[in-house]
């Protein structure tokens, strides 16, 4: 009995020890910058399947290696093979933006009585932090770490008071974690010495039947919002929460991406396809929380995707023009990726009935996003 016990004890602890051991990183270099500066990557695995190269660049995501039903790998993630495609021609596959994520309208916001203006990047607008935001500076690599929790990579970046307009040094940190249970998470972590406006996201393009496959219309999408954000011409909020039944922007139940794209509605004139913010909740989540699911019924492919955010912005890939040439060899054209981008609402800070993305010295942003992965079986035919 005793040696019964102590053997099972025994293969206890190798199996922990395994679990323990299961998600690794590694590090690799990607490339120089023009003024030499190296661009480093960690490469995390899950050992089950997934496996995820974050770049410093932008605190990018490079690639995404995830198993179909039979188990073999495909990148599902849009990006280029060299750092120089992303200095060139910039599109913010996988890269952290910021300081504020998505638009500002006429890039000015007035904020504790001051007037700010930012870069106007994006028609009369500023996107994603104005012409040099989080996607296109270098990152600082810090802790790389394999454990019991995944295996993860933490990277800052300092912007500086008046950065891009900005008020405020802002400290930006977002950690990489990938576990052996096929789970990526990044967490989003932000201080400041003055009050400031904050929204990060991930800006990850998605094609769950590999990048450079083609077309992801036929990829079904549940996203569960009762109500979503219509927009003007330039892609700005009206300030109306709209509700989603009876529209083409009902995807409660789920349904293929393309099925009613081509609907002569005027939100998707205004968006060419679908380039809209979804109302998940009115409020920030302590916890992630299920803001959309993505199945590809030729793959099996299966994405969950949780955040802490309220809202949702779902990008139907209307601008992609085959101008990009993805790691893989292949142009991307329109509709070949999707993007879900979870964050606070577009233009909140100048629409206070969206809620308030402002930041104060004493406390922290955070945002948590979790993305996971998995397969479902094919289904029999009759």
């Amino acid at each position: 009995m005793r040696r019964a016990v102590i053997l099972g004890s025994l293969l206890g602890a190798m199996t922990m020890a395994a679990t323990v051991q299961a998600a690794e990183a590694k590090c690799e270099t990607f490339g120089s910058l023009p003024d030499g500066s190296h661009v480093d990557a960690v490469v995390l695995d899950s050992g089950h399947g997934v496996r995820v190269r974050v770049i410093a660049y932008g605190a990018s995501l490079q690639e995404v290696v995830a198993p179909d039903r039979s188990g073999k790998g495909a990148n599902i993630l849009l990006g280029y093979a060299t750092l120089d495609d992303y200095l060139k021609k910039p599109q913010y596959f996988g890269a952290t933006v910021g300081r504020y994520a998505n638009r500002i309208a006429k890039g000015r916001f007035t904020l504790d009585g001051h007037e700010y203006s930012v870069p106007v990047n994006d028609g009369p607008n500023s996107l994603h932090g104005g012409t040099k935001g989080f996607d296109k500076v270098l990152w600082t690599i810090g802790a790389v770490k394999n454990g019991a929790d995944g295996a993860s990579v933490t990277l800052t970046y300092v912007s500086p008071d008046g950065d891009m307009g900005y008020p405020g040094k802002l400290t930006a940190t977002a950690i990489y974690t990938l576990d052996a249970r096929n789970r990526l998470t990044i967490e989003y972590r932000a201080t400041t010495d003055k009050p400031t406006v904050v929204n990060l996201t991930n800006h990850a393009y998605w094609n769950l039947a590999g990048e450079g496959s083609g077309s992801v219309m036929a990829q079904k999408l549940t996203i569960p919002a009762e109500t979503f954000l219509p927009i003007d011409k330039t892609s700005i909020p009206l300030g109306e929460f709209k509700p989603v039944a009876g529209t083409p922007f009902d995807f409660r139940q789920g349904k293929p991406i393309g099925r009613d794209i081509r609907t002569n509605d005027s939100q998707l004139l205004n968006g060419r396809g679908y380039d809209h913010d979804f109302v998940i909740a009115r409020d920030v989540a302590k916890e992630p929380r299920v803001v959309a699911k993505v199945e590809d019924p030729a793959s099996g492919r299966i994405m969950t995707l949780k955040s802490t955010m309220p809202g949702l912005q779902f990008y139907s890939g209307n601008f992609l023009d085959a101008t990009s040439v993805g790691t893989g060899g292949q142009v991307y054209r329109q509709g070949d990726a999707f993007a879900l981008e979870p964050q606070f609402h577009p233009d909140t800070p100048n629409q206070p009935a969206f809620g308030s993305a402002r930041l104060a010295p004493g406390q922290e942003y955070r945002h948590v996003i979790v993305y996971e992965f998995g397969t479902e079986p094919a289904q029999a035919k009759h």
